[in-house]
C-alpha cells in the first residue's frame, strides 16, 4: 500500500511567558515570547507546502489553562490555513490547557477534530485505507490515572494512539497519565504519538512510540533544535523525518581563555565564539562556559555580572537575536581553602534528596509569583548543590 503520511507535533506552548528570563529587558523578552508563534508559523508553512494526509497535535497547545486570547487567535488562523488546503487535524489537550480551565472561547474550523475527556476513537479514510485514531483530552490539570487501560486493542485498519503522558516511574518529570512501553506495545497499534516530554525521543521502534519534543525551547533545560516529525506509515514500515521549527535555540558554548590576560581580549574571544555559533544556527540564548582560565587574573573571573552586561550590550537590537544568559567560570584559587571547614557543608548538601529540596523551596512556590516559575527538576537540584558549594568555597577564599 502507499504510505499514509502525517505530521506529529505536541507541546506548542503558544504564548509561553518564558519563565526564568527575568534579567532580559522588555525588548528581549518580547522577542523571546514571539518565538513560540514563529515556530508555530514554520510548522503551518511546512504543512501547507507538503500537504500531509492529516496532522496530530498531542496536548499543551497553549501554555496555561487560561489560554490567552492572542494564542487562541494565532492557533485558529493556523488551522484556517490548513482548512484551505483540506488537511484534517486531530488534537488533544494536555495538563497545561486542560478542559477545566477558564478562557474566552475561540471557534475552530471544521477540519479540526478534538478528543473529549474520555478515550475515544476517530476515523478517517485515506486512499481506501481506514485509519483509526485513539486519544483523550485532560479533563483537569492532574491526570494521575494510567489512561492506557481505556485504549482499545487494535483490530483491522491502521491504528494510531495519541497520548499526552509519561513513562511510569520517570523521576525527571511530573508523571501524568503514566504508562509502560509494554502496555503500549500490547495494544498492537501501528504508531504511538506521544506528548508531554519536551525532549525528542523514540522509546520503541516496534511499534514506533515517539515524543517529538516541543517546537520551541523555553529555558536552559530545553537546549538544542526543536521541531516535529513528518511520518510515513504502512502496516509494516515507518519512516520518521525530523523537521526543525526553532526560532531561537537555547544552547551552551565553551570559550577557551588560554593565553588571554586582558579584559578586551577576553571580550573579543567571547564575541568571536558567539558570532561563529550564530552563523551556524541563527538566533540563540546561550550560556558561556569558560575553560583554560589558569592565566587570567582573578579579578576578571570575579566580575561576572559586569562582564555579562558588557557582552549583552554588544548584541542589542541585532539579528540574529543573541541573549547571553550566564557566564560560568571554573573557580580560580591561589590559596588552599581548608577542607575541614567545607566538608561538613558539602556532605550535608550531597545528602539532600529531592524531597528536602522541595521542602526548601516550597515557600517560594506557594507565593502568588510561584505560578510564573518553572518546576525544579532533579538536574536543577544537582546544579544548585554544585553552585552552593562553589559559592561557599569562593566566599571563604575571599575572606582568607
Amino acid at each position: 500500500m502507499e504510505p499514509i503520511r502525517f505530521l506529529h507535533t505536541a507541546d506548542l506552548h503558544l504564548d509561553s511567558p518564558f519563565k526564568g528570563m527575568s534579567a532580559a529587558g522588555p525588548d528581549e523578552l518580547a522577542r523571546l515570547q514571539q518565538s513560540t508563534f514563529a515556530a508555530f508559523d514554520r510548522f503551518i508553512a511546512y504543512a501547507v507546502k507538503e500537504r500531509p494526509d492529516f496532522i496530530v497535535i498531542v496536548g499543551d497547545l497553549y501554555d496555561g489553562e487560561d489560554r490567552s486570547l492572542r494564542a487562541q487567535i494565532r492557533f485558529q488562523q493556523g488551522m484556517q490555513q490548513l482548512q484551505k488546503v483540506k488537511i484534517p487535524v486531530y488534537l488533544s489537550y494536555g495538563n497545561h490547557d486542560h478542559l477545566a480551565g477558564r478562557w474566552t472561547r475561540v471557534s475552530l474550523p471544521e477540519n479540526v477534530h478534538v478528543f473529549s475527556e474520555h478515550v475515544e476513537q476517530k476515523q478517517l479514510t485515506i486512499r481506501n485505507e481506514t485509519i483509526y485514531l485513539h486519544g483523550f483530552s485532560y479533563p483537569q490539570r492532574h491526570v494521575k490515572e494510567p489512561m492506557i487501560s481505556h485504549y482499545p486493542n487494535a483490530a483491522d485498519g491502521i491504528h494510531i494512539g495519541l497520548l499526552h503522558g509519561s513513562v511510569a516511574g520517570d523521576a525527571e518529570h511530573a508523571v501524568y497519565a503514566p504508562f509502560t512501553i509494554n502496555e503500549l506495545q500490547s495494544k498492537h497499534y501501528h504508531y504511538w504519538a506521544l506528548g508531554h516530554i519536551h525532549k525528542r525521543q523514540v522509546l520503541s521502534q516496534e511499534p514506533p512510540i515517539v515524543y517529538p519534543g516541543n517546537i520551541q525551547g523555553r529555558h536552559r533545560n530545553e537546549q538544542g533544535h526543536k521541531g516535529f516529525y513528518d511520518v510515513s506509515l504502512t502496516p509494516s514500515n515507518t519512516s520518521l523525518t525530523f523537521v526543525e521549527t526553532s526560532d531561537i535555540v537555547f544552547t551552551s558554548l565553551t570559550v577557551s581563555c588560554e593565553g588571554i590576560e586582558y579584559a578586551d581580549d577576553w571580550i573579543s574571544a567571547c564575541q568571536e565564539a558567539v558570532d561563529q555559533l550564530t552563523a551556524e544556527i541563527g538566533s540563540v540564548v546561550v550560556e558561556l562556559v569558560m575553560e583554560h582560565t589558569e592565566g587570567l587574573a582573578n579579578d576578571l573571573a570575579r566580575s561576572e555580572v559586569e562582564w555579562l552586561d558588557i557582552l549583552r550590550e554588544q548584541y542589542e537590537d541585532m539579528e540574529p537575536f543573541v541573549w547571553i544568559s550566564s557566564i560560568e567560570w571554573p573557580l580560580i584559587r591561589d590559596t588552599v581553602v581548608s577542607n575541614s571547614l567545607l566538608e561538613p557543608v558539602e556532605s550535608t548538601l550531597s545528602g539532600w534528596e529531592t524531597d528536602d529540596w522541595n521542602d526548601l523551596v516550597k515557600e517560594v512556590y506557594s507565593h502568588k509569583a510561584g505560578r510564573y516559575l518553572e518546576a525544579l527538576t532533579p538536574t536543577d537540584f544537582e546544579r544548585l548543590k554544585q553552585q552552593a558549594a562553589a559559592l561557599l568555597e569562593d566566599e571563604m577564599w575571599k575572606e582568607g
